[in-house]
């Protein structure tokens, strides 16, 4: 119990605990040199750990306030600055979604340790890791196997759409929908498409992205 409480020992070893839990799901993230890494994430899990071993300090020694209302504010907080990490870029394409979450993950496990349950701090911290980490392979293949390809598109203007369209059914693919992207023009002469297409399992998608961009009159494609 001596570790749950507050003592030099427990504060200790549960800001450490922090340091090196939001370490290892900072270097994921660094890694793939995305924009919160390593040390943002290790001053997440410290600092959520700290506010938490606080509320549990003033309810401890004080006797007053409620031992979880500065974890509270964490939780809702956190989500501030893991929206400042997610951005929507002129390809209507999102990014940042796992980042934010890995950072509302990583002050989940500050606060879990700030307060003295490490044993869900650390299964929690490894499960994490381990989503970031081998579970993102599996999603890559998921949606390499995936029959849905939504596309972005830049054509000569002197390719209609019906003609695209014809021309991406002949390489058996059926075309659920092709829109205007009227918020975004590349250039003069230029126009820019979403293209929202059904493959079959057999058809590689590496094959029919190779095959829609050979396609006369197609400038640039990139999937969604």
């Amino acid at each position: 119990m001596e570790l749950r409480e507050i003592t030099y020992l427990s504060v200790c070893l549960r800001i450490i605990a922090a340091f090196l839990m939001g370490g290892i799901l900072g270097w994921e993230r660094e890694r793939r040199s995305r924009a919160a890494g390593l040390r943002t994430y290790m001053l997440v899990c410290v600092g959520a750990c700290i506010i938490m071993l606080t509320n549990q300090y003033i309810y401890q020694f004080f006797h007053t306030g409620d031992p979880v209302r500065m974890g509270a504010q964490v939780v809702s907080g956190i989500g501030f600055l893991g929206a400042g990490t997610i951005i929507v870029t002129k390809r209507n394409q999102i990014k940042g979604l796992t980042t934010a979450a890995g950072l509302w993950a990583a002050a989940a496990v500050g606060l879990a340790l700030g307060i003295g349950f490490y044993e869900a701090a650390i299964v929690g911290g490894l499960l994490i890791f381990l989503i970031l980490t081998a579970v993102h392979s599996l999603d890559g293949r998921i949606r390499r196997n995936a029959q849905r390809v939504a596309l972005y598109a830049e054509v000569d203007n002197k390719l209609n759409a019906g003609q695209l369209a014809r021309s991406i059914k002949a390489l058996g693919v059926e075309v659920s929908s092709i829109q205007l992207d009227d918020e975004y023009a590349p250039t003069a002469g230029i126009r820019a498409l979403v293209i929202v297409m059904r493959k079959n399992r057999k058809l590689k998608r590496e094959d029919l992205l190779n095959d829609i961009q050979d396609i006369e009159g197609v400038m640039y494609i990139e999937e969604l």
